[in-house]
């Protein structure tokens, strides 16, 4: 793995609670069934996986879980195009990943890509962002509503605690969120980990 900051690693911890959570709901058994009682699957969708609208970068419009992750083994990190920091890094390393990954992204895996300034990030400016940097099929560049994108944002765990360090959108860290939705199983690990262990670790965790 390649070096991580040492910040990127203590936020990395600050997510984690949100996977240790979802474990926690996939493995959990109440002493008390009854058929009304939500599954791991339908928690973790319902907190977590909010079906908001978003645009991709071909100008298509979709829901997040209806289109983008429901029964979907999904990729998922937030950058901007005008960020000078670890949004473009971040991105060569996952055009690495999507490479080594091949055919399969597109056909059982998927990657999402979604603009922290949706103000700023027209659909397209994600185009041609995603142009610069080569990516592949089977990745989408995704914009919306400033209500949404932060709803979203919150609800797969990229915040902060403090709420002045959770509105600058130019102080994240560049993590993914991986999942097998159908399986209630999510993870989380540094988008600028070396690539062939990104790769290795969805092929193993993604199956």
């Amino acid at each position: 793995m390649t070096d991580v900051t040492r910040r990127t690693w203590l936020t990395m911890m600050g997510v984690a609670p949100m996977t240790g959570g979802l474990g926690a709901w996939v493995q959990t058994r109440s002493a008390r069934r009854d058929r009304h009682a939500m599954s791991g699957r339908e928690r973790i969708q319902r907190h977590h996986l909010p079906n908001v609208d978003l645009i991709t970068q071909t100008g298509r419009r979709v829901r997040f879980y209806d289109d983008l992750v429901k029964d979907k083994k999904v990729i998922v990190n937030f950058m901007y195009g005008n960020c000078t920091g670890i949004c473009s890094p971040v991105t060569t390393n996952l055009v690495r990943v999507q490479k080594l990954l091949g055919d399969r992204v597109g056909q059982d895996i998927f990657m999402y890509s979604v603009t922290l300034k949706p103000e700023e990030d027209s659909v397209e400016d994600l185009r041609q962002y995603a142009e610069m940097h080569g990516v592949g099929a089977g990745w989408l560049f995704l914009t919306g509503t400033r209500g949404d994108i932060d709803r979203l944002r919150r609800a797969l765990g990229f915040a902060f605690a403090d709420p002045a360090e959770d509105r600058d959108t130019s102080n994240h860290i560049g993590m993914l969120r991986y999942g097998v939705e159908a399986a209630a199983r999510w993870a989380a690990c540094p988008g600028m980990a070396n690539p062939q262990h990104i790769a290795r670790t969805l092929l193993w965790d993604l199956g």
